[in-house]
């Protein structure tokens, strides 16, 4: 098992600014970037989220971007973010970054890898090469990398994986964990996340639960979901793991990106996401807004000339108006894509900062009511959010 770690430049001890039930608006302070949560993550995989400028990104308020290990080692290139001076020179970011271990490249490059106690095999994307992603490997790209937070490699499955393969790589991540740790030679400026893992077994999560507090790690992930699961078993893992994390340590729940999931895992107590769904769904023309999504494409937009969404400041929507993204996305796909994801992202950020400010200010439960209600003014709420929001104490009067 791993020691308790130093206490150098890395501060992850939780100021939890304020709390509703199981919500909590915190700060934690990173080398590069204080972070007040709750917080989203947009997904820049090789150093640049698609479609926008780092200086962008600064204008719509994000203080961390997340990075990917897997395909950063295979370009640029760690030596070359090394000799640069880390990810934040390279990519002219003045904020954190948070970097995947590339454990998720198991199910997204299921065809090109191999797994192995000692690691993964993948066949390169790049050469066709065969190149090894063991925990010591993972940890060393990362140090070079120099993101301020970086997430131990673990042994990935869907999450629609049932039966013994489940029980397989929670136990293996465990194992991996401690390797990452032992391996990890920048324990005084970069934070060394676990994830948890388990499937949809709440017997399992609870062992791997166990495992990682015991560790006293700075920060924890909540791995293994987002992946098509059920929604009623998705938040009841997410519930499971906040109750049993520390409450004095970040919680990051990978890869969930839609409003609804996000209001709901912040109602019960995550702190950090990341998603590469605003920035995708952009390219295919979609934009989130205050009412739900709409699809910028359709023909209802050729004369309506008001913004994407009304109740959104980001430069997008105060400079452009849906007619003029309908006509454009056919005619210039490139800039009009950009705009849709320049405002996407900066939909979730407002959206994060409505919530955290709602928690300050005691008036959270309404404001939940209200976004979910905005989202589902033309159907039922879904039964899974009206239970998952009970649990954390914010009925919803359907």
């Amino acid at each position: 098992m791993l020691s308790s770690q130093p206490n150098g430049n890395i501060d992850l001890l939780l100021n939890v600014d304020a709390s509703w039930n199981k919500a909590r608006a915190t700060t934690f302070r990173l080398p590069h970037c204080t972070v007040e949560t709750p917080v989203f993550m947009p997904v820049g995989t090789q150093a640049s989220v698609k479609g926008l400028t780092s200086e962008q990104l600064v204008e719509i308020n994000c203080p961390i971007v997340l990075g990917n290990t897997f395909h950063l080692a295979l370009r640029p290139g760690e030596d070359t973010l090394d000799q640069l001076g880390g990810i934040q020179k390279f990519m002219s970011w003045p904020k954190a970054v948070l970097t995947d271990s590339g454990g998720f490249q198991m199910v997204s490059l299921l065809e090109l890898s191999k797994l192995t106690e000692e690691g993964v095999w993948f066949q390169s994307p790049m050469d066709g090469k065969d190149m090894l992603l063991s925990p010591e490997r993972s940890v060393a790209v990362q140090n070079k990398i120099g993101a301020d937070i970086i997430m131990a490699l673990d042994d990935v499955v869907s999450s629609t994986t049932t039966g013994p393969r489940v029980e397989e790589a929670m136990y293996r991540t465990i194992r991996w964990l401690d390797r990452c740790w032992n391996a990890h030679g920048r324990k005084h400026d970069q934070a060394l996340f676990g994830i948890v893992q388990g499937g949809l077994d709440s017997t399992l999560r609870n062992v791997c639960l166990d495992e990682l507090v015991k560790r006293d790690l700075p920060g924890y992930a909540i791995g293994g979901l987002a992946g098509g699961e059920d929604k009623k078993l998705f938040w009841r893992i997410v519930s499971q793991c906040t109750d049993k994390l520390p409450q004095n340590k970040p919680r990051y729940c990978m890869g969930v990106g839609y409003p609804v999931d996000l209001i709901v895992c912040v109602a019960l107590g995550v702190d950090m996401f990341d998603c590469v769904y605003p920035a995708r769904t952009a390219r295919f023309g979609t934009a989130l807004t205050s009412d739900g999504t709409i699809k910028i494409k359709s023909s209802s937009m050729i004369r309506d000339y008001g913004p994407l969404d009304r109740l959104c400041s980001c430069t997008v929507c105060r400079q452009y108006s849906r007619s003029f993204l309908h006509i454009n996305f056919g005619r210039d796909e490139t800039a009009t894509t950009h705009l849709l994801t320049y405002h996407n992202i900066a939909h979730i950020s407002q959206l994060m900062q409505q919530l955290r400010e709602s928690i300050i200010e005691g008036t959270f439960p309404e404001v939940v009511r209200s976004l979910i209600h905005q989202y589902f003014q033309k159907e039922p709420i879904p039964q899974w959010i009206c239970d998952a929001l009970q649990a954390a104490k914010i009925p919803m009067e359907t």
